[in-house]
């Protein structure tokens, strides 16, 4: 489950220097209009505009997190997304979305996949989920939590397997991300996480098979 170490840059940092900087350029006219429409919404009280209960999945319940415990961005445009990070709940479903609407939380993912196969997406794709406990990966990543525990495999359902399967297919096309182990990890082969998810008994042999075949189908 996402990591409750926050990200520090959470309300000066990345966006200072970005609004800095395009100050800076616009005084000397180099910064085009497009950039300055990308990032005027980093003002302080400024909020890029999101259609309400919109979903990235096809398909997905929309439940949303606390603004606690993810960051306003523009993916893409801002962090590049190169990576998907699969995650374990230790828990169901209920706990888990309970826990990503608590602003005492401090992280959430962007999909939560339930044992019968139901997506609930509670943080967009453009926006840094806090779910990797690092900075770093938060940015470049999308983050899909599963229903269950580590240590019981049953959790683990067909159903589960094909949905994740379809949903980090359509990440991996919409972002132009490699299926391989270097760019669809788990939690716990993130630097610095003390995280053990998505643990022994999910099995990256079937499940990168069923991503390819995914993408593949839908190419």
């Amino acid at each position: 489950m996402g990591e409750k170490k926050s990200d520090s840059d959470r309300r000066i940092g990345r966006r200072a220097l970005l609004i800095g900087g395009a100050a800076a350029a616009v005084g000397t006219g180099v910064l085009a209009r497009d950039q300055l429409a990308r990032l005027y919404w980093r003002l302080p009280g400024v909020r890029r505009q999101r259609v309400e209960g919109a979903v990235d999945f096809r398909g997905a319940r929309w439940v949303a997190a606390s603004e606690a415990n993810f960051r306003w961005a523009d993916r893409p445009d801002d962090y590049g997304i190169d990576m998907v990070v699969i995650h374990v709940t230790q828990g169901d479903l209920g706990s888990a979305v309970k826990a990503f609407e608590d602003p005492g939380h401090r992280a959430a993912a962007h999909y939560i996949v339930g044992k019968d196969g139901h997506v609930t997406q509670m943080v967009r794709e453009l926006d840094v989920a806090y779910h990797a406990g690092n900075r770093a990966y938060n940015e470049r990543s999308v983050g899909i939590e599963h229903e269950g525990f580590v240590d019981r495999p049953k959790d683990f359902t067909d159903a589960m397997y094909a949905t994740s399967a379809r949903l980090t297919a359509a990440i991996c096309r919409r972002y132009d991300i490699p299926v391989d182990r270097e760019h669809i990890i788990g939690h716990v082969e993130v630097p610095g996480t003390d995280h053990t998810d998505p643990g022994g008994h999910w099995d990256w042999n079937r499940y990168l098979p069923l991503v390819r075949k995914a993408l593949a189908t839908s190419a």
